[in-house]
């Protein structure tokens, strides 16, 4: 029988990956922009700022959890192998092209802005991602595969069980609580080459395997307790912003980050879970647009931010710049040119082609059914 797959966690991942364009380019109007590499504009506008503080606690553990789904869907049809083969082709081979092709563009941009001058920089810039997601792989496969091999076994049952009960999601904040009170980060929010970005990557990673592994009970959870998950996130973000100015302690924001996640979830599982043409091609476009966006981001903020309009408008500017940069390069350049799609993390042309071949025949059946 051919895998379910789970359109839900696909739109999720494209969810993810847009904010966090809109995210980026919202710290360029920041007044602290530059200490952390981005070009700060003339004008600021901290307003921006008020929603990406309700996202930045859950965007990026966001992504682990999926990134760790994804590990599950994919070791069902491969041995440890063929995992790390197409895990090196998927994740290192992108991560070291991007580390010396695609980051050192930023900074040449960035130099050009501030008439520094121009020097060649590898680094792994927003690419630490991917860093993470390989070593977290070769870690956890022993114990993922030990898994698989016992998924008949009482563990998963107990799991399954504990994961029926509403309160079993919501334990899993436990295990984040006590990673900020061991590492204690400076900010909650900062994971970019962090200890606290590994260690709560790693735990996300590792609880959105369990996720799947566990079987459909914890999704009927997710989906039936929906809106006290997010009810509760959004408490929290209230308690955060209107009474502790943004610094509450670290604890809070990690049940305040997984409950966002598990109403995100549910909500995803109920309303999202079904395929599309459009969610083939942006499932697909979303991994390059990752790897591109920043270069395009900041192409965007030499041009524009010097030019005499109001600041709004450069914002939205900047927005749609970054985003037809994206397209154009990925639909005519990478989509197209063969020898160029592993370094963007895309399968072969062959491959891509019966996947949406493959696709269109689901759509057509699903219409007649209907």
């Amino acid at each position: 029988m051919k895998p379910e797959r789970r359109h839900d966690i696909d739109w999720l991942r494209v969810i993810a990956i847009g904010l966090l364009l809109i995210y980026h380019i919202a710290i360029i109007f920041q007044p602290w922009a530059m200490f952390i590499g981005f070009i700060r504009g003339p004008e600021l506008m901290e307003s921006l700022w008020t929603p990406m503080t309700a996202l930045n606690v859950w965007r990026i553990p966001l992504l682990f959890y999926v990134s760790g789904m994804g590990v599950y869907f994919a070791l069902r049809k491969r041995n440890w192998k063929q995992l790390l083969g197409e895990r090196s082709r998927r994740i290192l081979l992108p991560f070291v092209f991007g580390f010396l092709a695609i980051t050192p563009l930023h900074m040449y941009i960035f130099q050009s802005y501030y008439n520094m001058p121009l020097s060649y920089f590898p680094h792994s810039g927003h690419l630490w991602f991917l860093g993470n997601i390989f070593v977290y792989v070769l870690v956890l496969s022993p114990l993922f595969f030990y898994l698989k091999k016992n998924e008949a076994g009482s563990f998963k049952k107990g799991l399954s069980a504990f994961l029926r009960n509403p309160l079993g999601p919501l334990s899993v904040s436990l295990f984040f609580i006590l990673e900020v009170v061991l590492v204690k980060p400076q900010l909650f929010e900062l994971y970019a080459e962090t200890w606290h970005g590994f260690f709560i990557g790693l735990l996300a990673f590792f609880f959105g395997f369990l996720f799947v592994y566990s079987g459909k009970e914890i999704w009927q959870t997710l989906l039936k307790w929906r809106w006290l998950y997010l009810g509760l996130a959004i408490g929290l973000y209230g308690l955060r912003f209107f009474v502790f100015d943004l610094k509450i302690p670290s604890y809070v924001m990690a049940i305040e980050s997984n409950c966002w996640i598990f109403g995100l979830f549910g909500f995803a599982y109920r309303y999202m879970n079904k395929p599309s043409a459009l969610l083939s091609y942006l499932s697909t476009a979303a991994y390059p647009v990752y790897i591109l966006h920043m270069f395009a981001l900041y192409a965007g903020s030499y041009l524009i931010l010097p030019l005499d309009i109001p600041v709004i408008l450069k914002f939205v500017a900047i927005v749609a710049f970054t985003g037809i940069v994206c397209y154009v390069l990925y639909e005519f350049v990478i989509r197209r040119i063969g020898f160029l799609r592993p370094f963007f993390g895309l399968k072969g042309q062959g491959i891509q082609a019966r996947k949406e071949k493959l696709l269109k025949e689901v759509e057509s059946k699903s219409r007649m059914l209907r």
